[in-house]
């Protein structure tokens, strides 16, 4: 190669090494977009009623702001009295545990009664002492990374509202990164993702508020304290498919295992079927209407995002696979891999064998779309309606 071409291909290492060792600032600015995205939306619905701009932004600012301060209140309150109510009766629930016990040994007087356990307070506390210990040591590291994550939260709101605040000048920076040549189909591509985003963001939504209802209804009907509190968490753990669920659950059947295991195995019965209903029924139904996205397809992004990024990785999994699935099929599908063979009697004669050939084993294979010819022109777009 020549010498231009190496100094090329080092550049793009050096790049790519960059953008590696800032990811999760990346992160924050993409959970920054996908934000002003949404409250974009909003801006632009509410100008529908002959609202100024600046005055529908700041609408949906307040509006976001509120929907935080409530959550807050509903959650974090009720549950730190919880867990002091929780701490206080631990012992009792040892000392009750340890009634259930006698009267098993009581009934079953022989070997079996003989090798079930005394739970002593004490020896439970000694027993456990050690990982207090070890929790007291790890105290600054969580309070490390508390004010991290409180700091990053903070950042990604700053990033929001001055992305807001002027959307057109973020988008043609991001467009004069591409050729010239390109910057129209960049342009067109944007608006794609911002539909896609939109999309999710109206899906999610959704699922969090019947998912929500759901747990507040059984939740009440089993009378397991805070009931909402708990519902709330379930709904916004939703966000995190195949886990949030599962972490969801904890929190109520740890408290209803006070009152009693029955009502612990009720709970967790509740979760179950309202996981299988969302599951089944509902984020099939939802996300079909909203966004496309094959059910292995989200697994795997979640398993490749979770291990490169993190948690916050895991969190912005599907919006990030559904940004990434636009441009795999605008870029590398309609503007690389089907201008490989414009010719079209060649590109239908390949696509009758290809049918003709699953269709001999049972698999339907649908007949490709002809991706349009884009013309090299110069993106003049003003257009502020997206982020």
């Amino acid at each position: 190669m020549k010498l231009g071409q190496w100094l090329g291909l080092l550049a793009l290492i050096a790049s790519c090494y960059i953008l590696w060792q800032i990811r999760q600032a990346l992160l924050l600015l993409f959970a920054a977009v996908v934000l002003a995205t949404s409250l974009n939306r909003l801006a632009r619905y509410l100008q529908k009623f002959r609202l100024k701009r600046s005055i529908a932004v700041l609408l949906s600012i307040s509006f976001l702001i509120l929907i935080f301060v409530g959550l807050f209140l509903i959650v974090v309150p009720p549950f730190a009295q919880q867990f002091q109510q929780l701490t206080q009766r631990a012992p009792q629930g040892i000392a009750r545990l340890n009634q259930w016990i006698d009267q098993i040994e009581t009934r079953f007087s022989g070997q079996i009664g003989q090798q079930l356990p005394n739970l002593d307070i004490n020896d439970i506390i000694q027993q456990l002492r050690p990982i207090f210990n070890q929790l007291l040591g790890g105290a600054g590291a969580f309070v490390g990374n508390t004010l991290g994550v409180i700091l990053s939260f903070l950042l990604v709101l700053v990033l929001t509202l001055m992305t807001l605040a002027e959307p057109l000048s973020y988008r043609k920076a991001f467009i004069q990164l591409f050729p010239s040549f390109y910057r129209r189909r960049v342009d067109g591509i944007l608006d794609e993702c911002e539909v896609a985003l939109g999309g999710w963001v109206i899906g999610a939504l959704i699922s969090m508020s019947v998912i929500t209802l759901l747990s507040l209804i059984g939740l009440s009907v089993l009378q397991v304290p805070l009931p909402l509190a708990h519902a709330v968490v379930a709904g916004l753990l939703n966000l995190i498919p195949n886990i949030g669920p599962g972490l969801s659950v904890i929190p109520p059947m740890t408290i209803a295992l006070l009152d009693s295991p029955l009502k612990s195995g009720f709970v967790l019965i509740l979760y179950f079927l309202i996981q299988q209903f969302e599951t089944n029924l509902l984020t099939p139904y939802v996300m079909a209407q909203q966004v496309s996205l094959l059910p292995a397809v989200t697994l795997i992004a979640q398993v490749f995002f979770a291990t490169f990024f993190g948690f916050l990785g895991l969190l912005l999994a599907l919006p990030l696979t559904v940004v990434a699935k636009v441009w795999v099929r605008e870029v590398l599908i309609k503007d690389i891999l089907n201008q490989w063979d414009t010719n079209p009697r060649k590109l239908a004669a390949i696509d009758t064998a290809i049918h003709e050939e699953y269709e001999g084993i049972g698999v339907t294979h649908s007949q490709r779309e002809s991706a349009p010819e884009h013309k090299p022109e110069i993106s003049n777009n003003t257009d502020d309606s997206a982020v």
